[in-house]
């Protein structure tokens, strides 16, 4: 019998089992230790039964050349180096050449953007094994 004026609470209405018979075994969202596996104590470590081994790795970030040396990790030989700069004539130095003899100036003066490294390609190779690391193109 309830206390008067208490609110009646509503009974839980009937499991699938109950009302049709059939057991349905559902799994667990969670692990549940069974009998032969016992949950550890307080202040007793969990056996590890799958050791898990990490592993480092290292992500080098994508270096940018350009018409300065860079310091950087050679992918060839494993060392750190400086880069090392050699000058091609590229797009650039050809352009200058070309405007310069339209300009007029035909007596060889038009050959000056080739003596000019501010206007040339540049390629970086290591120093150690000489391996071509990147280029900056100036055009």
């Amino acid at each position: 019998m309830s206390a008067p004026g208490a609110i009646p609470v509503p009974s839980a209405p009937p499991s699938y089992e109950e009302t049709t018979g059939i057991h349905v075994n559902y799994p667990h969202p969670y692990p549940v230790p069974g009998p032969e596996q016992k949950p550890p104590y307080m202040g007793q470590p969990a056996p590890a039964h799958n050791p898990v081994t990490v592993q480092t790795v290292y992500v080098q970030q994508p270096v940018m050349f350009y018409d300065r040396p860079v310091q950087m990790r050679c992918p060839s030989c494993n060392q750190m180096i400086v880069t090392r700069l050699s000058y091609d004539s590229g797009a650039l130095t050809w352009l200058s050449c070309g405007g310069v003899f339209l300009l007029g100036c035909v007596a060889g003066c038009c050959l000056i953007p080739f003596c000019i490294d501010a206007l040339k390609d540049v390629d970086h190779t290591c120093p150690n094994c000489s391996a071509l690391l990147g280029s900056y193109k100036r055009l």
